[in-house]
């Protein structure tokens, strides 16, 4: 294993290619890296899955252009760099594969990943998230409003979602929003968030702006998920309104070696939610992939 690793020096910034990435690495065992949503959050939101460091070395890092990672302009944030990016540092830190669990944009930036670079994902966690724009962009809102919240609150996730906010309204709109993302457990969910590290967070609204309005109109990889042959776990919470049931159905059926976990009582964060129930399934995948990946070796 890599010399890079020595875990005195993290977290710090990694030069790869045009951007200085803020990356931490914590743990020991099989690497498993952690990619981030929003996106216009950053690694210290993945806060819930520390705990799995006693067995696996995890990678955090922020995407370009969000959190402290520091660099070119926002208009570089395409999935090709996205995804080179994540490459990149694999190799500056020495793993010739990994699993790769990506949380929202995260889980579309690790689909992305999974699709151009097979060879390197050992295996695929897949935590609330979807394979097509449309659900965050169109049905999120209809959703909302089916949900009793209101037309106003439904708007706001409209806008949320699709770049459609100017920078001052950034905060205002989440907070008035924020509610409809942990539904039973309000500040208790975002209080464990800030416990395991969120109160690190650095958020910034222009990746938000720039994937709503250029990055997302139109993706989908749905038709492609066939070619995807790692392992994936799917999990997401039963009443997530960003990416509900129906969207982890759509990703299932179209994984050609997918498992579905659902969790009750949870919205858009589940980790964070009832960690309990989601770290332990997290760490149970990690432990059958790679010996399913070291047997086929």
């Amino acid at each position: 294993m890599s010399l890079l690793l020595h875990r005195k020096t993290w977290p710090r910034y990694v030069r790869l290619r045009d951007v200085d990435l803020y990356v931490d690495v914590v743990g020991h065992g099989d690497p498993l890296v952690l990619m981030h949503g929003g996106p216009s959050a950053d690694l210290w939101t993945m806060g819930a899955f520390r705990r799995l460091a006693d067995e696996h070395t995890l990678i955090l890092y922020d995407h370009r252009c969000n959190g402290r990672s520091i660099g070119p302009p926002v208009s570089s944030m395409t999935w090709e760099n996205l995804t080179a990016d994540a490459d990149a540092l694999r190799e500056h830190l020495g793993f010739d594969e990994w699993t790769v669990l990506g949380h929202s944009f995260g889980g579309h930036v690790a689909l992305e990943y999974a699709l151009r670079y097979p060879d390197r994902v050992s295996g695929l966690v897949l935590l609330d998230t979807g394979a097509d724009a449309h659900w965050a962009r169109e049905n999120a809102p209809r959703l909302l409003a089916q949900r009793g919240y209101g037309a106003a609150k439904a708007e706001l996730v409209r806008r949320w979602f699709t770049g459609e906010f100017e920078r001052p309204e950034y905060l205002p709109i989440f907070l008035r929003i924020s509610s409809a993302y942990m539904p039973h457990h309000g500040w208790r969910g975002l209080l464990r968030e800030l416990a395991t590290g969120g109160w690190r967070s650095r958020m910034r609204p222009e990746p938000l702006q720039f994937a709503g309005r250029t990055l997302l109109p139109g993706w989908s990889v749905t038709d492609r998920l066939g070619e995807i042959t790692a392992p994936t776990l799917v999990i997401a919470g039963r009443e997530d309104f960003v990416f509900p049931p129906e969207c982890q159905q759509e990703l299932v059926s179209g994984l050609r070696h997918a498992e579905l976990l659902l969790v009750d009582e949870a919205g858009h964060s589940p980790q964070d939610e009832f960690p309990n129930q989601v770290i332990p399934a997290v760490r149970h995948f990690l432990t059958a992939a790679v010996q399913a990946r070291r047997t086929q070796t």
